[in-house]
């Protein structure tokens, strides 16, 4: 009678794998996978910094005005918080009854508003008159900083503005301004005490930022409403309806049918009753 040795059957000599083997290879896999991991996370670790110095290298200009943009960002929150902080709010989303936000309003509402002496505001009123301006064009750029730098918006135009062509532009301006602005610019009333005001003083940036961003009862004129040469058509003709002259005799103010039925009524009339008081004399 024969006895089978147990071990005989696990040896590497019959096919079987010693005890520890399956282990020891799990063992491996689990460290050939975290090392495709180290190496995964350092090539992508490498790849961000190398990223970064060539964005560094390549785009030095790009840095500094950005720097710039901040600083004239952070002055005219200076200027904010002195003279519009009490009507527009602490975070420009406005005050009730006071002033509107002037979130995403962009640049050129602010130099219309403020360029034209119209804000900061004297007192609530059916209008805001135009008055002297109490900021100089660098403090204005930095109010414009700021506010852009909150939602952004319509952006001040540059370049010549004027350049369009002057007959379209009339019929543009008597088609979309007159009914209020009067057909030369000298402006007129409007319902519950407001007013359309003059264009005579009006600069070309200033109307150009009025047109974009349609202060207080005047609508907006988009792009897609006027295009910019539209828009630079309408200042042409604007401007230069300013120093034409009247070739019909005296401009009489040059309002309309109101000063021409007064003229007519103080002469005409007063024409005939001379001549009535005079044959009335004589008979």
């Amino acid at each position: 009678m024969s006895t089978t040795n147990p071990q005989s059957e696990a040896t590497p000599e019959h096919g079987g794998s010693t005890p520890g083997e399956p282990a020891r290879r799990a063992r491996a896999r689990r460290r050939s996978k975290h090392r495709r991991r180290l190496a995964n996370a350092a090539g992508l670790m490498v790849g961000l910094v190398l990223t970064g110095a060539l964005y560094s290298a390549f785009a030095p200009a790009q840095a500094a005005d950005d720097t710039t943009e901040s600083a004239a960002a952070a002055a005219g929150r200076h200027l904010y918080e002195n003279s519009c902080i009490t009507c527009h709010g602490s975070n420009l989303q406005g005050v009730p009854n006071r002033g509107p936000s002037l979130i995403g309003v962009g640049a050129a509402s602010v130099y219309f508003q403020v360029h034209t002496g119209r804000m900061p505001l004297v007192r609530q009123g059916a209008t805001a008159n135009e008055k002297p301006t109490i900021f100089s064009d660098k403090q204005i750029d930095q109010l414009m900083a700021y506010v852009e730098a909150h939602g952004g918006g319509p952006l001040v135009p540059s370049g010549d503005l004027r350049d369009g062509d002057l007959a379209a532009g009339g019929e543009l301006f008597r088609l979309n301004c007159a009914s209020c602005h009067n057909f030369v610019g000298k402006g007129g009333a409007l319902s519950s005490g407001k007013s359309a005001p003059s264009l005579e003083k009006a600069s070309d940036r200033e109307i150009y930022t009025a047109m974009l961003t349609g202060p207080e009862n005047m609508p907006v004129f988009g792009d897609n409403q006027l295009t910019p040469d539209q828009k630079r058509s309408v200042i042409n003709y604007v401007q230069t309806i300013k120093s034409q002259a009247d070739p019909g005799g005296a401009g009489i103010g040059r309002i309309g049918p109101v000063s021409e039925g007064l003229v007519i009524w103080v002469v005409g009339i007063g024409a005939l009753l001379f001549g009535i008081f005079w044959m009335g004399s004589k008979a």
